[in-house]
């Protein structure tokens, strides 16, 4: 027989096993994971192509290679742009030797001039069309030229010591933020001075059919009235006539000191200073004679040093002067084809005036009363 051994010793049971919190104790030392949904929108973002640059303000599409585009206002009778600003671009340009062409102002223009009249911008070509190539003007007369600075000194301030450079940035200052406000001031306080002075025709300056008289007013109630709150926002409005006269009288004696018996402020060759000097002093002398100035009679009767560097560098830059405002052509310097010399072309002489839809139907009308008029045997025989 077969025995079966007992255990004596009773079963033990199973001890449930200890689950370990494997959580981790946050002791401050630990950073917090983004949420998913975070780290999917970087991702995308990132996954985003860089945007494109903006294209260039460029408002002349079909420009030629190495020619600069310059946009101003329209001549004068008595002098090629009554924008010290603007002439004084367009002296720079000439002597710095650049080709260049200007262009006739239109509805399109506006943004090409800033809020205050100044100009902001010339284009010049470029190989790379996303670059925005070519010589930027602002008010203070401060341009790159991204071509390469060599081809633009001519009128830099290269050759001037730490000393001159220091004095024509001072006056350069004074002419351009105290001497200009002078003169803006006298236009906006007498603007039909500033009209007879100048000889501005304002139908041809804005290209409208408008008579004069009209435009005239307009002008006095826009224009002045805009100008006058631009030289009170600039401080110099609020000074009496007087002052303000004074002032100007004050600019031009420092100025007349400094230029002494040179010919150019720093010697034989004109340099930043003289261009500005130029472009604001003729704002003043060449105002007609019939029309009252102080600060013109001012100049011309105490200080013939300024009025020889205004002769001076006209004759240089401007070789043209005359007949720029006798033609209004705003590129008299360019040369005229010989089958076209008297036609208009795009950028060059007055704006073609075109016949309004009512001249042509005036023109019908008036046939038609004609023929009316007409005897009876006169209309058998046609």
């Amino acid at each position: 027989m077969t025995s079966e051994a007992i255990p004596t010793t009773p079963e033990t049971p199973e001890k449930p096993k200890e689950v370990k919190d494997e959580s981790t104790v946050d002791n401050g030392q630990t950073k917090e994971e983004p949420p998913a949904t975070e780290a999917k929108a970087e991702k995308v973002e990132e996954k985003k192509p860089e945007a494109a640059p903006p294209k260039p303000n460029v408002h002349k599409t079909n420009f030629e290679k190495d020619v600069v585009y310059l946009y101003q206002f329209t001549r004068t009778p008595v002098l090629p742009s009554t924008s010290p600003y603007c002439l004084k671009v367009e002296t720079w340009i000439r002597l710095a030797g650049i080709k260049y062409q200007n262009g006739i102002p239109d509805k399109n223009l506006a943004s090409g001039f800033s809020a205050t009249c100044h100009l902001k911008d010339i284009n010049m070509d470029s190989d790379d069309k996303s670059n925005d190539s070519g010589v930027n003007i602002g008010r203070g007369c401060t341009w790159q030229a991204r071509r390469g600075e060599a081809g633009y000194s001519a009128v830099s301030a290269a050759g001037l010591t730490a000393e001159q450079r220091g004095i024509s940035h001072a006056m350069v200052s004074m002419i351009e933020n105290h001497f200009s406000w002078v003169v803006l001031w006298w236009r906006a306080k007498y603007p039909e001075s500033m009209i007879k002075g100048y000889q501005v025709n304002l139908r041809n300056a804005l290209n409208t059919r408008l008579p004069n008289p009209i435009l005239n007013i307009c002008f006095k109630f826009t224009a002045a009235r805009k100008g006058m709150k631009k030289a009170k926002a600039h401080g110099i409005g609020l000074h009496t006539e007087e002052e303000i006269v004074e002032f100007g009288k004050s600019d031009l004696n420092v100025l007349s000191e400094l230029l002494a018996d040179k010919p150019y402020f720093f010697g034989d060759e004109p340099t930043l200073l003289d261009v500005v000097a130029f472009a604001n002093l003729a704002q003043l002398h060449f105002i007609d004679k019939e029309v009252q100035h102080p600060l013109r009679d001012t100049m011309q009767e105490s200080y013939p040093n300024l009025v020889g560097l205004v002769t001076r560098v006209k004759e240089r830059a401007f070789p043209d002067w005359d007949d720029i405002c006798r033609t209004l052509d705003m590129n008299a310097h360019l040369p005229k084809p010989k089958d076209q010399g008297k036609d208009s072309k795009e950028g060059t002489g007055p704006a073609e005036k075109h016949p309004l839809a009512d001249d042509t139907e005036k023109g019908k009308g008036d046939e038609k009363e004609k023929e009316q008029e007409m005897e009876p045997e006169d209309k058998e025989e046609k």
